[in-house]
């Protein structure tokens, strides 16, 4: 199908947060609880409406282990939105998210728009990190700002579109320039007004839920 841009992701955080299910809940709109760890970096696309021009997002799944880490950062470059996800459940991997934030700006272009994701807010009896915190971080940070559930979906989709939106007001705005590949979008061949349904989607993404 075609699409008047791609933008390319990449989602980072701790490892068990919920990237790859959050990136599933998105792609193939269904959650699966018993999973593998991501080794490496594992891949997901889906068309979404921006603005009436179909958008492309090419998602970049990557290992939360350090292990992994020299792989990760290869991926910020080329990225036009990241998102930083931390589980609400777990104190731990809200503190390292400065880890996080430091690595990404460093490694990435410096117009890339970061999401933060509070994810797991369906699990609220264990909450360890309130809403407020969440938003000051992201606030203090320069970020956008979302709790999501990669379980019941709540706010997923909008997690993904939000961060596109952004982007692309960055794209009129003249902030970021669109013919320099290296800023991670791709001017397609698509007429600005083609193609008015974002329901289709595609995914090579396969298991893993961290």
């Amino acid at each position: 199908m075609s699409y008047a841009y791609l933008f390319k992701y990449i989602i980072i955080g701790d490892t068990g947060v919920g990237k790859s299910c959050l990136l599933l809940q998105f792609t193939d709109k269904r959650f699966q609880p018993v999973h593998d760890l991501t080794i490496g970096v594992e891949f997901g696309a889906r068309m979404v409406n921006i603005d009436n021009k179909q958008v492309k997002l090419q998602i970049w799944d990557t290992a939360g282990q350090e292990s992994f880490r020299s792989i990760t950062r290869s991926y910020y470059r080329g990225a036009a939105g990241a998102l930083l996800v931390y589980d609400i459940t777990r104190r731990d991997t809200f503190k390292h998210l400065s880890v996080w934030l430091e690595e990404a700006r460093q490694h990435s272009q410096s117009n890339m728009t970061i999401m933060l994701i509070g994810n797991k807010n369906d699990l609220e009896h264990r909450r360890a990190v309130s809403f407020e915190e969440g938003k000051a971080f992201a606030d203090a940070n320069g970020l956008i700002f979302m709790e999501t559930s990669a379980k019941t979906a709540f706010n997923v989709e909008q997690a993904f579109i939000n961060t596109a939106e952004k982007i692309h007001e960055n794209i009129q705005s003249g902030v970021i320039d669109v013919s320099n590949e290296s800023h991670g979008i791709k001017v397609g061949m698509a007429a600005s007004g083609a193609g008015a349904n974002s329901a289709s989607s595609a995914s090579t993404k396969s298991g893993g839920c961290c």
